[in-house]
């Protein structure tokens, strides 16, 4: 019994305290919730209530940035007119960011706004190049600001870090009476990434061997997959996790060498990729898509042979912006996209794991096959928004990770 409650408290906060999150940014989609109440944060409280660079919050320091290093690219100026930065050293440099930074900062901005109407939002620390915070601070890789608001009122700081928490930074702690400090999940991190999906314009193959985009795929449809040894089989399409036919993101394209063939999807959903120079097509293993390097190699349907998986070298990786966003789940977990196989799963780097969270969907559709509902079930169309399953694992392992019941050490 306490092995299994440690499993589940694994499962659930280590990925779907994030995957349940979907495609979209932030926590609120899926089903509009009813407005509540906010609670001011106390004096020295920190939201979620475990360590700040643990997973449960923004994940572990992954070292210093400085102007001349190669990740020096991932930090972004934030010029956003309602955000009034301190900048004592006046090098511009509390405004460089991460990009999920600058979202949740800009977001807070709104908050503010619309909260205390004439104040705005100020920073008084972001990237530090200059050592002037402890050891490993996360403001030394542009994930961490200290915020105040505009009129220094102390009185609304509370208030200012409960926002801080709705705006979506994955640690909030009210330090002192002088600040908050905020900080977020690294871009490539487990639980950065906002889900893993597919864009609306990619393609399926069918079981039977047509063509169909993924985002016209009903309960029922057996798309083609692959087991853990890469042969193709066919596997039940068994739900979206999510899905939304409107939104804008930016994906990742891997494109490979010959067989050519051209893979898009966000940046935290997972491929499969071939272990150094394995030719064994069940040698691979499950890493995200902003982790992919040219060189490495994909598992594709072949040319000459349809009918199975063969290596294929990625040469290019770049990003482009695409409309509609879907998250496929099969019954083995896999699928084939665009002709490359590719997994159901995002967030956490363990598609393992992933799989087995998601063992009462299989059990639940096996039930439905044995009764004759799948029929029934493939006329219902699935709104946009996040699934029930991911919504409700996101409910408890939110409710889990916020009461401290679960510590994940670092």
């Amino acid at each position: 019994m306490v092995l299994m409650r440690v499993m589940l408290s694994l499962s659930l906060c280590l990925l779907l305290a994030s995957t349940g999150s979907g495609c979209g940014p932030g926590r609120g989609y899926g089903k509009r919730r009813p407005p509540r109440k906010l609670t001011p944060l106390a004096l020295k409280q920190f939201i979620p209530n475990v360590a700040e660079k643990t997973l449960g919050a923004s994940g572990k320091y992954e070292g210093k940035i400085t102007r001349n290093s190669e990740r020096f690219k991932d930090l972004t100026p934030n010029y956003n007119p309602d955000i009034i930065f301190k900048d004592e050293e006046n090098t511009n440099a509390d405004r460089l960011m991460t990009q999920r930074c600058k979202d949740k900062l800009n977001s807070l901005a709104i908050s503010v706004m619309n909260q205390w109407p004439g104040v705005k939002l100020r920073v008084t620390e972001g990237w530090d190049e200059d050592g002037h915070h402890s050891e490993e601070s996360l403001h030394y890789e542009g994930r961490a600001v200290d915020i105040t608001t505009s009129d220094r009122d102390k009185s609304k700081y509370g208030m200012l870090s409960r926002l801080a928490v709705e705006a979506g930074f994955d640690w909030v702690y009210y330090e002192s009476k002088a600040h908050i400090h905020c900080s977020v999940k690294a871009e490539n991190s487990v639980a950065a990434k906002s889900g893993g999906c597919f864009p609306g314009s990619a393609m399926v193959i069918l079981a039977d061997g047509r063509i169909k985009p993924l985002k016209e795929l009903q309960v029922g449809d057996r798309v083609l997959a692959a087991d853990q040894q890469g042969n193709l089989l066919a596997s039940d399409f068994l739900m979206f996790m999510d899905q939304d036919r409107q939104i804008k993101r930016q994906f990742h394209v891997l494109v490979t060498e010959e067989p050519h063939r051209k893979l898009t999807l966000t940046p935290a959903h997972l491929v499969f990729v071939l272990n150094n120079n394995s030719t064994d097509r069940g040698d691979t293993r499950a890493v995200f898509a902003s982790n992919v390097k040219p060189g490495q190699r994909l598992l594709v349907v072949g040319n000459d042979r349809p009918g199975h998986l063969i290596p294929s070298t990625v040469r290019q990786v770049y990003v482009e912006q695409h409309e509609g966003s879907y998250a496929p789940v099969t019954s083995h977990g896999t699928i084939i996209v665009d002709q490359v196989l590719a997994s159901c799963y995002a967030v956490i780097e363990d598609h393992q794991l992933a799989h087995w969270v998601f063992a009462p969907v299989r059990l639940w559709r096996y039930f439905s096959s044995l009764v004759g509902m799948v029929k029934e079930l493939s006329s219902v169309h699935q709104a946009d928004g996040v699934h029930w399953y991911p919504e409700l694992l996101y409910h408890v392992g939110s409710q889990l990770l916020d009461s401290g019941s679960f510590h994940p050490q670092s």
